[in-house]
């Protein structure tokens, strides 16, 4: 067990913040004899003088300087601790479990996390990047919270927050874009489309256009982008996610005829709208207004 206690040095922090201990009486409230009886029995247990008079003034010897420098940091961790036990009390959640589509921009997400935190930077955020079904199945499952994506869930009604962009695009040099001319189906047939597979459990499904004969399945978009990078296929993706290779060079969208663009709607999902707490409910409103501003 500690030999000091918190008290004792909120108290020997109170005589140096204020100038002495009649003052520090007034501010924390406790008479000037207690105060000067726990300095005292704090730098007898401690075994070290902590105060010394200088003149008139009373001030930190060197020890005393590091000493409270480092019990202060202590002083503040007790404090976050009560003010997150208040909030705990209160009917904050501890922890909160998002799944994100991956088709949403990393930036909109990173500020709004940003957002998110400033405002609750105690809470624990568990974050599931899914595609397609995948985060249908944990919000219906009861392992998220909150859901981003752009497919309808059974039995919940989602906040229509905007739509996402794809674009079919490949490397400049890539076979298809060497044809010189306007694009249709049956040219994309003969050439390698990468796919983000369907992270669901249960119920998989494929999306988009299907048909090439040669096709590669990958895990996450940031394996599509790399491929893509690489000439090594082409694919629809959103355009919050290509917006920088396209704006670099590395790729390029196709000249199809028709379906080269096609929007997804893109909606939130809170699990629980009545029984949300206020850590969901501040997360669901950071997200909010990524898409308003």
């Amino acid at each position: 067990m500690s030999r000091v206690t918190l008290v004792q040095w909120q108290m020997l922090a109170a005589v140096v913040d204020h100038g002495g201990f009649a003052r520090a009486a007034e501010v924390i409230h406790k008479s000037p004899s207690s105060i000067n009886h726990a300095v005292h029995k704090l730098e007898a247990q401690l075994g070290v003088q902590l105060l010394e008079t200088r003149g008139r003034q009373l001030r930190l010897t060197e020890a005393g300087e590091m000493l409270l420098r480092r019990a202060r940091q202590l002083l503040e961790s007790a404090d976050t601790i009560e003010a997150v036990a208040d909030s705990l009390s209160g009917g904050l959640e501890a922890e909160i479990t998002i799944a994100i589509d991956q088709i949403l921009a990393p930036e909109t997400l990173c500020h709004a996390l940003d957002r998110f935190s400033q405002q609750y930077p105690h809470t624990r955020v568990q974050l599931h990047e899914e595609v397609l079904n995948g985060g249908v199945e944990m919000l219906v499952d009861n392992r998220a919270d909150l859901l981003i994506c752009g497919l309808p869930v059974p039995g919940y009604l989602g906040e229509l927050l905007g739509a996402i962009r794809f674009i079919a695009v490949a490397h400049p040099d890539h076979a298809l874009h060497q044809l010189g001319r306007s694009l249709d189906l049956r040219d994309l047939r003969q050439h390698r489309q990468i796919v983000t597979r369907d992270s669901a459990l249960r119920e998989q499904n494929d999306s988009g256009w299907l048909k090439a004969e040669q096709r590669w399945t990958v895990s996450h978009v940031a394996t599509c982008l790399d491929i893509l990078a690489r000439g090594l296929g082409f694919a629809w993706v959103s355009q919050a996610r290509v917006q920088p290779l396209l704006d670099s060079g590395q790729l390029k969208a196709l000249p199809l005829q028709a379906g080269g663009i096609r929007e997804v709607p893109l909606s939130l999902y809170i699990n629980d709208v009545e029984g949300a707490g206020p850590a969901v409910q501040a997360m669901a409103e950071a997200l909010r207004l990524e898409f308003r501003t």
